[in-house]
């Protein structure tokens, strides 16, 4: 990997980190994006309600509470994933929302966010920056805009070529 990269998407500490650690290859989204290559900013506004953990499926609300927050020192966040959007694949709330061995949400939430309308999945490979990277907060709710590129340059992806091309299959296969 070579250049900097200076968008980011903001997503949920929690569902950064499964990205980051393998438990995750997807997110879910009501719409697609001309954005391929971004690194993945954690936010946490979801984890001050008293109730975030049901969103979660019960296996990995400990993974969750344990990476409910970013690191974070004088408003500025840790950073340290890049993503490549491999494919978007359009789904049924249903159909998506029984992929739950591919994500840590559980059915309820995925088809409550999805309002029983189709969704987007993105399929994502995921690298883990070489060094992480101190930012400051940006404005913007979904993607923003880092005030200063950052290096990709010997990122690594968090899973091989052949799992990633295994979960690939099975998620396309399952969405038909």
């Amino acid at each position: 990997m070579k250049g900097k990269i200076k968008k980011a998407l903001k997503e949920w500490n929690s569902v950064v980190e499964a990205l980051g650690q393998g438990k995750q290859t997807i997110i879910i989204r009501k719409y697609k994006t001309q954005v391929k290559k971004f690194l993945l900013f954690p936010t946490f506004s979801y984890a001050l309600k008293d109730d975030y953990l049901k969103n979660f499926q019960k296996k990995h609300r400990k993974f969750v509470k344990k990476h409910a927050f970013p690191k974070k020192e004088d408003k500025k966040t840790e950073i340290k994933y890049f993503v490549i959007c491999e494919k978007m694949i359009e789904g049924s709330s249903k159909k998506i929302g029984d992929l739950e061995d591919y994500f840590i949400w559980n059915k309820r939430h995925v088809r409550s966010y999805l309002n029983n309308k189709n969704g987007y999945i993105w399929l994502m490979r995921v690298y883990k920056l070489k060094r992480p990277y101190m930012v400051r907060d940006v404005p913007g709710m979904t993607f923003a805009n880092l005030k200063e590129g950052i290096s990709v340059e010997g990122s690594q992806s968090i899973l091989s070529d052949k799992e990633f091309s295994k979960i690939s299959r099975e998620i396309e296969s399952k969405m038909i």
